[in-house]
């Protein structure tokens, strides 16, 4: 593991340690690779916390993309997330499309406008989420597109109800306007952290896609390689994360975290028989 890899399992294990934990669970020879699109998806999903304005965020968007597009070899040299990004496609033979695409979906970010349907925020999973889904798979070996869109799925969901409290206080909507007016709920619900009827439903239908998705994983698990296992096992966590939501004591703008102990026992389980992943 050189400087550059380093640099990206520090990153991960400090940023997101469920994914650090089940990268843990690939081959030894496979976890740097992990770590080094994981590191760009970390980097990439934060561009609109370190960029308060647009223009800067789309400046380092747009950086990026040239970075993945072999434009700007000697920066990239010298920054150790592409680096060792751009590293790993070569040594692994894979073309940049997806990550293109993904750096172009976070586009939305980095602005207030809202997202107008649900079929938006899912098309966003897919070219997100999704794509470092698809990414990890072939990383390990062996592509599986299908489970790679349930993941994505399931992740950004969860992403929209953790980070609910830190978008609304920029004013940023990733709750589809669509649902909102078919419970009767205004985005000035979010904004005021107001968690009123109408905004409650919307969530507990996000979170029933989000379980209907699992579980669909679940059902796949029989077809997916056990070598590809580590790709996903990182969202075991979520099935009791979801399901404390239910309790009437839930506040949508105070979400808990589950207890470290049980997030790292439920990956390690999952590890073991990828079907128990939403059990």
């Amino acid at each position: 593991m050189d400087e550059n890899d380093k640099y990206c399992a520090a990153l991960v294990r400090e940023a997101d340690r469920d994914r650090y934990l089940a990268a843990l669970f690939a081959p030894a020879g496979r976890r740097c690779a992990l770590f080094s699109l994981y590191a760009f998806d970390i980097e990439i999903s934060r561009i609109r916390d370190l960029a308060r304005e647009p223009m800067p965020g789309e400046i380092r968007l747009q950086w990026w993309r040239e970075v993945l597009e072999g434009q700007r070899a000697g920066e990239a040299a010298a920054n150790p997330v592409a680096a060792s990004l751009l590293a790993t496609l070569a040594r692994n033979r894979l073309t940049a499309t997806k990550l293109i695409a993904l750096v172009e979906a976070h586009r939305f970010d980095i602005y207030d406008e809202p997202m107008p349907t649900l079929a938006a925020l899912q098309s966003y999973a897919l070219n997100t989420a999704g794509a470092i889904f698809d990414c990890a798979t072939r990383l390990l070996g062996e592509a599986s597109e299908e489970n790679a869109i349930e993941a994505g799925q399931v992740q950004t969901i969860a992403n929209v109800i953790a980070l609910l409290p830190r978008h609304a206080a920029r004013r940023q909507l990733f709750l589809p306007l669509d649902m909102l007016r078919q419970y009767g709920a205004e985005p000035d619900d979010v904004f005021a952290t107001r968690a009123s009827p109408g905004l409650r439903t919307v969530l507990a239908e996000l979170r029933l896609r989000a379980r209907r998705h699992l579980k669909r994983i679940t059902e796949l698990s029989a077809d997916i390689p056990e070598k590809i296992w580590p790709a996903f096992v990182s969202l075991a966590p979520l099935r009791p994360w979801l399901n404390a939501m239910e309790r009437a004591t839930y506040q949508p703008f105070q979400p808990r975290e589950l207890p470290a102990w049980r997030a790292q026992w439920r990956i390690w389980r999952a590890a073991k028989s990828l079907e128990r992943i939403s059990r």
